[in-house]
C-alpha cells in the first residue's frame, strides 16, 4: 500500500511546485530617471524656483500578471522617486542655462509633477509574456504673471521570455521615466517663458 501512495504523493508535490512557480511576489522598485540627451542652453544663469511633486493617486503602478496578479503588485513610492526627479530637474535647468533655487525673490517658478506611472501585464495568463509601461509628467511654469503648462509622456511595450525580476523592471521603469522627462525639457516653450519671452 505504501508503495502505491509514494508515486501519487510525488505527483502532487510536482504539481504544487508548478503552481507556486506561477505566483509572482510584489516588487517595490526605486527607478533612477536621467536626462538622456543634450539640451541647448538658452539662459544665462537666471534663478528658477523648482518644485517636484508626486501627483499620482497611488504608489501602485499595476501588477506583473501571472496566475495570481493581485499578489504581484509593482510599487514606486513617492519618497523614493521624488529626490531623483528633483536632481534631474535641476540638472536639466542647469543644462538649459538657468540656476535652480529653492527660494529666490521674484524668480520664475517651475513645478514638475509626476502625473502618471503605470505597468500593465496581460490578465488571465499563467506566465508573464509582456508589459506596457507608461509615464506622464506635467510641467507648470510661472513668470511675471504669465503661465505655461504642458504634459509629456513616454511608453514602452516589452516582451519577456520569463517573468522579469526586480532589476529588469527597475531599468524598464527608469527608461520610460527618463524618456518622458527628457521630452519635457526639450520643449522650447519652457525655456522661453523662464526667460520671460
Amino acid at each position: 500500500m505504501l508503495h502505491r501512495l509514494l508515486p501519487v504523493l510525488g505527483l502532487i508535490a510536482v504539481a504544487s511546485l508548478g503552481l507556486a512557480g506561477c505566483a509572482l511576489s510584489p516588487q517595490q522598485i526605486t527607478p533612477e530617471p536621467k536626462i538622456n540627451t543634450p539640451l541647448t542652453a538658452v539662459g544665462s544663469g537666471q534663478p528658477v524656483v523648482v518644485r517636484v511633486v508626486d501627483g499620482r493617486a497611488s504608489p501602485n503602478l499595476g501588477t506583473r500578471g501571472g496566475l495570481y496578479p493581485e499578489t504581484s503588485m509593482i510599487v514606486v513610492r513617492g519618497q523614493d522617486v521624488l529626490p531623483r526627479l528633483q536632481t534631474q530637474t535641476e540638472t536639466a535647468l542647469r543644462l538649459l542655462g538657468f540656476t535652480p533655487s529653492a527660494n529666490a525673490y521674484n524668480a520664475p517658478q517651475l513645478t514638475l509633477t509626476l502625473a502618471e506611472l503605470k505597468y500593465q501585464s496581460p490578465k488571465g495568463g499563467t506566465y508573464v509574456t509582456e508589459a506596457d509601461i507608461g509615464a506622464t509628467f506635467r510641467v507648470d511654469v510661472q513668470n511675471a504673471g504669465r503661465r505655461y503648462s504642458g504634459r509629456y509622456g513616454a511608453s514602452l511595450n516589452q516582451r519577456f521570455g520569463m517573468a522579469p525580476n526586480q532589476q529588469t523592471n527597475t531599468k524598464l521603469v527608469s527608461d520610460v521615466l527618463s524618456d518622458a522627462l527628457t521630452r519635457a525639457f526639450k520643449d522650447p516653450a519652457i525655456g522661453q517663458l523662464l526667460l520671460g519671452r
